[in-house]
């Protein structure tokens, strides 16, 4: 399946979570088996020969792409989640949202110096999250090798705020 077909399958929801905004729906990428599986072996090439030690998915849908790919490339997985829901120490990011700040966590022992590890979350959009990610996994001692996303929004500049990082993406807009 190529990333056109791909596209094709994602569906817009209208006014979703607000007036004004266009969802981008992935539960069809996620209930098409054959899309599924292009979307892991796609990201699973691309890290093969990049020595990954870990794959961080971003609560929550970074999760479902996160570890599969884990499985694939014979990695780790590490979740990063919304603050109060890991129950072992953790290190804490506070970050930016448009209205407000919002704070992400990971286990403290989740990863280490010289852990090699690539960031996967379902979408890039002003890439706040990302970054909050990136600076967890950097307040570790790990190195971030890449950011990737199934469907990045370009119109919003999430890749701007991870500039110091690469980043990858399936879909974008």
């Amino acid at each position: 399946m190529d990333l056109e077909q791909l596209k094709a399958k994602v569906r817009d929801i209208p006014d979703f979570p607000k007036p004004g905004i266009i969802f981008k729906d992935i539960t069809p990428l996620l209930s098409d088996v054959d899309a599924f599986q292009a979307i892991i072996d796609t990201f699973a090439r691309r890290y093969a020969d990049k020595s990954i030690d870990a794959v961080v998915g971003i609560d929550a849908r970074g999760f479902i792409f996160g570890g599969a790919l884990a499985y694939r490339i014979d990695a780790g997985f590490v979740p990063v989640r919304k603050s109060g829901k890991l129950p072992h120490e953790t290190h804490q990011v506070e970050y930016d949202l448009e209205y407000g700040t919002d704070k992400i966590e990971m286990h403290i022992d989740a990863v280490g110096p010289n852990h090699r590890v690539v960031i996967i979350d379902d979408l890039l959009a002003t890439g706040g999250t990302a970054q909050a990610a990136c600076q967890l996994i950097e307040k570790s001692g790990a190195t971030v090798v890449e950011c990737g996303f199934v469907i990045e929004l370009g119109f919003l500049n999430g890749r701007e705020k991870l500039k110091q990082h690469e980043v990858f993406s399936l879909i974008s807009y």
